[in-house]
C-alpha cells in the first residue's frame, strides 16, 4: 500500500466525513492553520483505521468541518494512504470552501455525513456570501442568519 495509496472509486454520490476543528478559534484561524501545513507539503489528517467506506469518499467526498457546533466548511478529501506508525492518512485539499453553516454536536474522530445531509456551499449565487469575509460568515453562522 503506497503512501497516496487508495484511489478513488466513483459510484456517483459522495460520502463525506465530518470533524472537529479542534484548537481552532475561528474560521480564519481554520483557514491559517490548514495553509500553513500546507507550505510544508501535502495536508492529511491521521486516524487510527481507514474507513471501511473510503472508496466512497475519496476523490469525490469532502472533510466537513465542526467549529462552535456548527458544520462551517469543507475540505475536498482527495484520497487516502498511509502514516506513520501504521496510521491511515486522509489527504486533502487545504483550501476551505465555507458552506451553510448547520448545527452538528461535536464527536471525537470522524464520522460519515450522507452527500443529502451535507450542507450546501456558500456563494455562486445571488446572495453574495462568496465575498464576505470568512470571520463575518462565521458571526453570521453563530446568528442563524446564513
Amino acid at each position: 500500500m503506497s503512501r497516496a495509496g487508495f484511489a478513488p472509486k466513483s459510484s456517483g454520490v459522495a460520502l463525506h466525513l465530518t470533524k472537529v476543528a479542534f484548537g481552532a478559534t475561528s474560521i480564519d484561524h481554520l483557514a491559517e492553520r490548514l495553509a500553513l501545513r500546507a507550505a510544508d507539503g501535502p495536508v492529511f489528517l491521521t486516524t487510527r483505521y481507514l474507513p471501511k467506506r473510503h472508496e466512497e469518499v475519496a476523490g469525490q467526498g469532502s472533510l466537513f468541518w465542526i467549529l462552535k457546533h456548527q458544520l462551517i466548511a469543507r475540505s475536498p478529501i482527495l484520497s487516502f494512504g498511509e502514516a506513520e506508525g501504521g496510521r491511515c492518512a486522509i489527504h486533502i485539499d487545504p483550501a476551505l470552501v465555507l458552506v451553510q453553516a448547520r448545527p452538528k454536536r461535536a464527536h471525537q474522530g470522524w464520522r460519515y455525513l450522507e452527500a443529502t445531509d451535507a450542507p450546501g456551499d456558500l456563494g455562486g449565487d445571488a446572495s453574495g456570501a462568496d465575498v464576505l469575509p470568512p470571520s463575518l460568515l462565521g458571526k453570521l453562522a453563530e446568528l442563524a442568519l446564513i
